[in-house]
């Protein structure tokens, strides 16, 4: 390999690792999904392509000790660089976004609402097709996702094979554009607990059980998908394309949240935080400067779509090294 090409080997990792961190700071966000970073990048047909050759012949070729035939048969490198950069975001934003969402909430919501608003644009486009069953799914996907977006959160449970039902359903949310596995976590009771505590705290009494039901619900998920995406693609681009849409209803930037409380009117507590028992939305009583700078906080994230899809159409992947 010359020094030319081991240059060009080195660029593509580092764009796909980039797309790893768009990805991974996607899914640290309620409402937001790693799977739509992906799809508009360019790299979700590969990337569960990738994610099911974990199979038989798989494990058959690490057994026999061929290594560049396993290594070629996965597209290894690809999903190393990819999730490394999921990895690296979701470990070092998850504090970031503890304290952004603690402090500016109406501007964290305001960015991502513009993030997925236009999301549905450039997602929308890949569909080569219009018909009737399309836009079914299309609807079927928008009512699927305002649905769950109204749904009460469950209590925090920490029991290890709830924990397990959590990887599995929230990796699951986190590769399908348009639903959020953070978000699925909320409803679950356990986005606090796994997203952002026992991330900080290191806690691998929490972080074991999740991490088994990820790679079991990934692997397995994305055969299911792997298949749908090939038979029937415009009808499961117009379904992620609702479910995108549909999370706006989640994302929406005027909401705060509500805790559960006991008959006396206490706040219930679990581990010393309040609980939150559902979002409140609401639209602004004024035109202010609050409003105008949420706005603009919209236009932002409209833009940083832009500029990824941009990017991303622009950049052809080069070959991988072998």
């Amino acid at each position: 390999m010359n020094i030319q090409t081991l240059t060009q080997v080195i660029k593509n990792h580092f764009n796909l690792f980039l797309k790893g961190i768009g990805m991974g700071t996607a899914n640290v966000i309620p409402g937001v999904s790693g799977g739509t970073i992906a799809l508009i990048t360019g790299i979700f047909e590969r990337l569960i392509d990738a994610i099911k050759s974990f199979d038989v012949k798989a494990f058959k070729l690490i057994f026999k000790g061929n290594f560049k035939e396993f290594k070629e048969h996965t597209d290894l490198w690809f999903l190393i660089s990819i999730f490394t950069g999921v990895i690296v975001a979701i470990v070092s934003l998850a504090k970031l976004f503890d304290f952004l969402f603690a402090n500016y909430p109406y501007y964290i919501w305001a960015y991502f609402f513009g993030l997925v608003l236009a999301s549905i644009f450039f997602v929308g486009k890949t569909i080569t097709k219009w018909s009737i069953p399309v836009y079914l799914f299309l609807t079927l996907g928008t009512a699927i996702a305002v649905g769950i977006s109204i749904l009460n959160p469950a209590s925090p449970n920490d029991g290890f094979f709830y924990l397990m039902i959590c990887g599995v359903v929230a990796v699951c949310s986190m590769i399908l554009p348009g639903l959020s596995g953070s978000f699925v976590l909320l409803l679950m009771g356990n986005y606090q607990l796994v997203a952002i505590d026992a991330i900080n705290n290191k806690d691998l009494h929490i972080l074991l059980p999740v991490l088994i039901g990820a790679v079991v619900g990934l692997v397995a998920f994305s055969h299911l998908l792997s298949w749908i995406f090939k038979k029937y693609r415009n009808q499961t681009i117009a379904l992620l394309t609702g479910f995108i849409l549909g999370s706006l209803a989640i994302l929406w930037p005027w909401q705060f949240e509500e805790y559960l409380i006991d008959n006396a009117g206490n706040f219930i507590l679990k581990d010393g935080e309040k609980i939150v028992s559902s979002y409140v939305k609401f639209m602004p009583e004024s035109f202010n400067g609050e409003v105008i700078g949420i706005i603009f906080t919209i236009f932002v994230g409209i833009v940083s779509i832009w500029l990824i899809e941009r990017f991303a159409s622009k950049k052809k992947e080069l070959p991988t090294e072998s």
